[in-house]
């Protein structure tokens, strides 16, 4: 029987080429100009955190352009803002400080990456910088780069992220609402956690 999976870096290098030096020496490990211009422009990113268990874990981030604040070369501050409490990623980062973030622009195609290491502040004076409608953030997660560079396009480009042609229509995929009904055997109209779910986003969302 044929071996088919890859489980050693040396079954991977049997299988893909070596990167090109310019690959490997695109990781500048620090925030530079470029680096800083597209984080001041950037209103989304994800963030990739690991459990305690070893599970990776991955979440959405989104605010105003600039949400996450450059603090020097090596160091980024990101709000924590009201979610759903589960504070799966800040659990996490008690645990496992090593983080992964990965920023979008809407419109360009090539990403940037931030690898690291992070800690959760109740910093007075960092808290204050992300004041929202008065509002401070519940925490600040500051992140200690150890890697920075630019992810090249192909993935986005394959995707169509942008395209507006490529965007499906809300109605051929359910609501949350029906969602949660669903999955958790609800007795209640989907209309109605659609609606407790909206006033949520209204109450919480700065």
């Amino acid at each position: 029987m044929i071996e088919t999976t890859l489980a050693t870096e040396a079954d991977l290098r049997g299988t893909y080429a070596d990167p090109n030096d310019a690959v490997l020496a695109k990781d500048i490990r620090h925030i530079d100009a470029h680096c800083a211009r597209f984080i001041e422009l950037s209103p989304f990113c994800v963030l990739g955190t690991s459990r305690a268990d070893g599970l990776g874990d991955v979440s959405p981030r989104g605010g105003e352009p600039g949400f996450i604040h450059v603090l020097d070369k090596t160091h980024l501050a990101m709000p924590d803002r009201p979610g759903n409490n589960r504070l799966d990623s800040l659990t996490n980062v008690a645990h496992n400080p090593a983080i992964g973030l990965l920023f979008f622009l809407p419109g360009v195609n090539e990403m940037l990456r931030v690898n690291g290491t992070a800690s959760i502040s109740k910093d007075p004076a960092l808290m204050e910088r992300f004041l929202a409608n008065g509002r401070p953030p519940l925490s600040v997660l500051v992140v200690d780069v150890k890697e920075a560079y630019l992810h090249c396009a192909k993935a986005v480009k394959r995707s169509g992220l942008w395209d507006p042609d490529a965007q499906i229509e809300r109605k051929d995929f359910p609501s949350l609402g029906q969602i949660m009904r669903d999955q958790l055997a609800l007795d209640v109209e989907a209309e109605l956690i659609d609606q407790a779910l909206d006033q949520d986003a209204k109450d919480n969302l700065y």
